[in-house]
């Protein structure tokens, strides 16, 4: 199936275009959409660029994390490049592939969304085994980059790798991994469950001057400001927004299980959804 994007070449290219500048210096929060409406609803509150999470997403459609088909991301990015006038990254996962050969075609397909980024994670979904080897994982990121310079070069490519959040929270080997990955063509560093203030400058500065992700996805004493201070270039908070609605959902749907109706009490008002969205 294609997946041409809606959106004009000329607009892909200058949210692409957007997308490297805002890598260029200071740091920027990217949140994470999972529909078209909290995507809408994130261009109106004015921020820059959007991001996707494939748990978020996932949930969605009554499935686990990791749960998705390939197809359902490439069907998913197409809305999401159609719904909003701002760059949006990938969540890629790990490709969708069982080899190089694959992840390079998984992302030519991503890049003909119109996204202006996409990531290509190093977990293999094997809780034995749950990151590639590194030889392995460096060629899944040559392959990556050949998909996206093929396609025209111009779709950033963000290399992850989940060692703090598979069970294998080992700093150096993250750095190493990251190291090589900037090697393999990565234009941006990212690995998630980063922690404290000595874990992300030491990310920081050993991939130096290419810029770093952090991912924030629940409370924390982290301001844009302090993050910025360390280096970093972008702030993504991943499934975080999702789990919120999921959250009072869940609570209202209990109370209202247990013959209650005070779960609403925080709800959105119907008149102030219909007046963003223009139904009313």
């Amino acid at each position: 199936m294609s997946h041409t994007p809606t959106a004009s070449p000329a607009s892909v290219a200058a949210r692409r275009a957007t997308f490297h500048r805002l890598h260029a210096s200071g740091c920027f929060v990217m949140p994470n959409p999972w529909d078209v409406g909290s995507a809408r609803w994130l261009q109106g509150l004015g921020f820059a660029a959007l991001a996707t999470t494939s748990a978020g997403f996932a949930w969605s459609r009554g499935r686990a994390d990791n749960g998705i088909t390939r197809e359902m991301a490439l069907a998913h990015l197409t809305e999401l490049v159609a719904a909003t006038e701002l760059p949006v990254n990938a969540d890629f996962e790990n490709g969708f592939a069982a080899d190089a050969a694959g992840v390079e075609e998984s992302v030519r397909l991503a890049v003909g969304t119109g996204v202006a980024g996409l990531s290509i994670e190093d977990a293999t979904g094997d809780a034995a085994n749950p990151l590639f080897p590194l030889d392995e994982a460096v060629e899944r990121l040559r392959a990556a980059r050949r998909g996206i310079d093929r396609a025209g070069g111009d779709t950033l490519l963000v290399g992850r790798s989940e060692g703090f959040i598979v069970g294998r929270p080992d700093l150096d080997a993250t750095i190493a991994r990251l190291r090589a990955y900037a090697g393999a063509g990565a234009d941006c560093l990212y690995a998630p469950g980063l922690q404290t203030r000595e874990q992300i400058v030491a990310v920081v500065e050993a991939v130096a001057p290419k810029p770093v992700n952090l991912l924030i996805g629940g409370p924390s004493d982290w301001t844009l400001d302090s993050v910025a201070a360390l280096g970093v270039r972008r702030i993504s908070v991943g499934g975080a927004l999702a789990r919120a609605a999921w959250g009072g959902f869940v609570r209202a749907a209990a109370a209202l299980k247990e013959g209650r109706f005070d779960g609403f009490a925080d709800a959105a008002p119907g008149r102030t959804l219909n007046g963003f969205f223009g139904g009313g």
